[in-house]
């Protein structure tokens, strides 16, 4: 189960190629308003400061959701505590409330910016509990290279540089221990090893990188998923000298070390980090992975062997002891054929220190932590079979990569998991209890969001990767409605607008061979069905890319990934293919589809956009419309005539006004268009533009209209208006515009937005998986 990594792929698609978007054009500003032509344009009014914004922005309830890849106490501050994520951004812990407060909503917007929530390692400065550092970037073969963000207000702010190679944040083995570290005595100076360019050292707290060629220069290729330098150690209890410290270890990959032509896994300086000394590990581990490795203040090291890589893996690993030199004996401490060791904790020294194990895999589920009181002698289980309360229940296990004993009560133990965080907080206790540790830390990434009209039991629809689908009744609790309550992913759905006691989606199931299957409820989601059958394409791919839609009751028109799609009439037992044009190309692998919305008004008319399929297709967009309900359609010959970009299904969008029929809106990548008479014309907005590398308008969405507003709706776009990117919002058709978000709350960028009908200013998004935020 790689959790988020194959539910993030169109997101990351997307943003690699943003900004490349159809020819890029833009009208230039003509003043007055749009006429009944074929193609026109708006004249547009941008009000900076006026209009209504959103003042603040809340997570809808889930509760982690994600994969957790490390816990970061401050080491000279026992109440500092961080956690960072693959692929949604860090957490500060707030003990007051005992919720986690998110400190990278402010990083990111525009073309690619999500990739740098992926967060691969974070250090802290012992003599200043102000400073963090954090390295970031989804996947060394995105492309591109990461960025340090550093911050001297514990996260609140962030000022970043670019580095010379690539980061990890959502690879495999992203749960290794540290890679980034502050030299405790000379603080300027950090060390970080990378997963394909060995070792490298910063002298100006990480405004600038060299690499540490006393280590090796080589470099590899990112296409293998590398692992590179795991971690770096600093053999010192002190801080604050003004000098560096001499001695230090880092631990390097077995891919890294065949690749460089090193002898071991594991290397020593004496010299602060100039030149490096091999260091013979055990033989029963030469040639195994170290991915966490502890360092106690009398010296000694406790370090994890690991025969496989990465999350989930199963054993031979080992626990190993030893005293920091050359020649220094080491001390086998646990061992296991069967389970893959993950994070390790040590509290106390010698023999009577307290060690928590993880382990990562589920070969062995009768042990999730392992506990010494003894220095490693002896070990019991304090997790697997013990009492979980609350979101925790049925258990935390699986990709414990990373554990914590707290610095100031060794009772509380912490630990990472595929879906949160857990804690206990009475480890001594024969039988520790353990619960979730999640509140306000959302990592789930939804795919597709629908919101309900008003006056229904429900708020929306969420699709999202790993959770499944779920149809939402308080913004405060975790939902309980959805066809699949277990591993799986939903990629569409939607309601009968007349009646949304009828709903119809589709998705994953992961637990069970990875099936697409498709589902409908008659009862609001209180109860669900499986489609009999699936129309042609569903079945073969496994991409949110394309939708289905429900124009009335028991009918539903599907868009599967580079299919044409099909319409059924009675619940998904039978299906029939449209007559929409089989796509002439697919492009490299791009998923194509469709993107299908219903006209609210007329359950009659259905509307079908093909946005081109790729940024370079040279197929511009184009409309066509159904008035049988979904099961003919008729090319817009407007929409030709409008000269829509080409671009991505995942850069494009398009929504119907609930409360006029034929008013339609969408977003081609480049620009923004209307049209009020379902299709037959199209009116170009000039307000969005591509520029600086984002996008002119991606992804827009409706919602319920302000009181005395001259437009039946209030309009929100994410898009580039005179040249800064944004979601922006009008409560007039489109003939003025404010900005609606602010730089604190970017996200990251949003791939999916709705507007609620039921609160005016209130929208929907999903960030860089955040799980889903509303504005207030």
């Amino acid at each position: 189960m790689n959790r988020n990594c194959n539910v993030l792929i169109p997101a990351l698609l997307a943003a690699l190629l943003a900004g490349c978007g159809g020819d890029g054009s833009s009208v230039a500003g003509s003043g007055g308003t749009a006429t009944p032509a074929t193609t026109a344009t708006t004249g547009t009014v941008v009000s900076p400061s006026g209009g209504q914004s959103g003042t603040t922005w809340t997570s809808v309830k889930w509760g982690g959701g994600g994969y957790v890849t490390g816990l970061i106490y401050h080491p000279s501050n026992a109440g500092l505590l961080y956690a960072r994520t693959d692929v949604g951004g860090a957490y500060r812990w707030d003990t007051a409330s005992s919720t986690w407060t998110p400190i990278t909503d402010g990083i990111g917007f525009g073309a690619g910016e999500g990739d740098f929530h992926g967060v691969e390692s974070i250090a802290l400065d012992p003599n200043n509990d102000q400073l963090v550092y954090m390295m970031t970037g989804i996947t060394v073969t995105q492309g591109h290279n990461g960025r340090i963000y550093i911050s001297s207000d514990r996260g609140n702010t962030w000022t970043h540089y670019d580095l010379p190679f690539p980061v990890g944040g959502n690879d495999n083995g992203r749960g290794t221990g540290e890679r980034l570290q502050v030299d405790p005595n000379n603080p300027t100076t950090l060390f970080y090893g990378s997963r394909t360019a060995g070792l490298w050292k910063s002298t100006d707290s990480g405004h600038t990188w060299a690499q540490v060629t006393g280590l090796s220069s080589t470099t590899v290729n990112g296409g293998s998923s590398p692992i590179g330098v795991e971690q770096v150690i600093f053999d010192t209890s002190g801080k604050g000298s003004g000098q560096p410290t001499w001695i230090m270890w880092a631990t390097v990959a077995p891919d890294y070390a065949n690749a460089a032509g090193l002898t071991s896994t594991l290397y020593r300086s004496t010299n602060g980090g100039f030149s490096w000394s091999p260091v013979s590990v055990p033989q029963t581990v030469s040639g195994y992975y170290i991915p966490h490795v502890v360092r106690t203040s009398d010296g000694n090291f406790y370090a994890v062997f690991n025969a496989g890589v990465g999350q989930g893996i199963n054993g031979p690993s080992y626990l190993y002891k030893f005293g920091g030199s050359n020649d220094s004996s080491w001390t086998l401490l646990k061992s296991s054929t069967s389970n893959g060791f993950g994070g390790v904790s040590v509290s106390g020294l010698g023999a009577s220190a307290r060690i928590a194990l993880g382990m990562t895999g589920w070969s062995d589920t009768s042990k999730t932590i392992q506990l010494s009181d003894d220095g490693g002698s002896t070990w019991r289980e304090i997790e697997a079979g013990m009492p979980h309360t609350g979101l925790a229940s049925g258990g935390c296990s699986g990709w414990v990569e990373s554990v914590v004993i707290d610095p100031a009560n060794r009772d509380h133990i912490m630990h990472v998991h595929g879906g949160g965080v857990c804690e206990t907080m009475n480890a001594s206790s024969p039988a520790p209890t353990w619960s979730a540790k999640v509140d306000n830390l959302e990592e789930t990434v939804t795919l597709a969001l629908v919101t309900a009209p008003p006056g229904a039991s429900y708020n929306f629809i969420n699709s999202a990767g790993d959770i499944g689908t779920w149809v939402n009744t308080d913004l405060t609790t975790r939902p309980t409605k959805g066809p699949m309550n277990w591993w799986s992913s939903g990629n569409s759905a939607d309601m009968s607008w007349a009646d949304p006691t009828y709903i119809a989606a589709a998705g994953v199931d992961n637990a069970n061979g990875h099936a697409t299957k498709g589902f409908w409820s008659g009862d609001s989601g209180n109860s669900w069905s499986t489609f009999a059958s699936l129309p042609n394409g569903a079945a073969a791919s496994q991409s949110n890319v394309g939708n289905l839609v429900v124009p009335s009751r028991n009918n539903v028109t599907w868009a599967p990934p580079d299919s044409v799609p099909s319409y059924s009439t009675n619940n998904g037992a039978s299906w029939t293919a449209t007559n929409l044009p089989a796509f002439s190309a697919t492009w490299n692998g791009y998923a194509r589809g469709y993107r299908l919305a219903a006209d609210r008004k007329n359950p009659n008319k259905v509307y079908a956009y093909d946005s081109g399929g790729a940024p370079w297709s040279w197929q511009r967009g184009k409309v066509y419309v159904s008035n049988d309900g979904g099961h003919t359609f008729t090319l817009s010959q407007g929409s030709v005539n409008a000269n829509m970009a080409w671009n991505s299904w995942w850069d494009t969008s398009m929504v119907v006004n609930p409360n006029a029929e034929g008013d339609i809106w969408l977003a081609d990548g480049a620009a923004v268009y209307h049209s009020v008479d379902s299709g037959a014309t199209w009116t170009k907005l000039n307000a969005f533009a591509s520029a600086n590398g984002t996008m002119g308008a991606t992804v827009l969405t409706l919602g319920k209209a302000q009181a005395g507003a001259p437009y039946s709706a209030a309009i929100y776009v994410e898009g580039t208006l005179n040249g800064v990117w944004g979601i922006y919002h009008s409560d007039d058709g489109g003939a003025t515009w404010s900005r609606f978000n602010d730089d604190a709350h970017q996200f990251g960028g949003s791939g999916v937005m709705a507007g609620d009908w039921n609160t005016y200013g209130r929208i929907y998004v999903n960030g860089a998986a955040r799980g889903l935020i509303y504005s207030n």
